[in-house]
């Protein structure tokens, strides 16, 4: 049985190009995601794979084409969407209150014990799993997630990848934009770099 709020998920993305300055990233792309599916961008830094997750997203205007996403959007990147300042448990408890309560597996992100730590002093991959129990709460059908493995040790790598999958089957979407490997089943590939301009 699908989660409710995963139910009709979509994501469909005609000709995009997209431009940043004067510069053509790339063109003439398509692709379209149905629920439980999920691909990887895949291509070297700078070639436009942060610049399309922010297009589908909605933060970024497509310089050309177009994107129709059905269901709530969920986005990982290199900036945390949780206060600094604030100890990380009051920066998710910020979330829930807008978001509704929701299991954000801390646990088994292993931040159980980092409630009361500053958000600034988390290591890299602290605040990456931070930011995945933000993104969990959520309830958000759509993940696009921007290099979610970078600054991950060989257990958190692994640990993304399950919570991916879990969200897949449960019929959410995964648009997940890397230059690394990311190991899911079934998973779609697209290489960005055949649609540079």
């Amino acid at each position: 049985m699908q989660h409710p709020s995963t139910q009709g998920a979509a994501v469909s993305v005609t000709d995009l190009a997209c431009r940043r300055g004067d510069r053509v990233l790339f063109r003439r792309l398509s692709l379209r995601l149905a629920a439980g599916e999920a691909l990887q961008i895949a291509g070297s830094n700078g070639i436009g794979k942060s610049s399309l997750l922010r297009i589908v997203a909605g933060l970024a205007p497509a310089f050309a084409g177009s994107v129709e996403v059905t269901g709530t959007i969920g986005l990982i990147d290199e900036r945390p969407a949780l206060d600094p300042v604030q100890p990380l448990g009051k920066a998710l408890a910020f979330w829930q209150r807008i978001d509704g309560a929701a299991d954000n597996e801390l646990a088994r992100l292993g931040l159980s014990d980092l409630l009361d730590v500053p958000v600034r002093y988390l290591s890299t991959g602290q605040k990456k799993r931070a930011a995945l129990a933000r993104l969990i709460g959520q309830k958000a059908r759509v993940w696009l997630l921007d290099e979610p493995l970078n600054g991950l040790d060989v257990h958190a790598v692994e640990l993304t990848e399950a919570l991916v999958a879990e969200h897949c089957a449960q019929g959410g979407i995964a648009l997940v934009a890397s230059h690394q490997p990311f190991d899911l089943p079934g998973m779609g590939r697209l290489a960005l770099a055949e649609y540079a301009a």
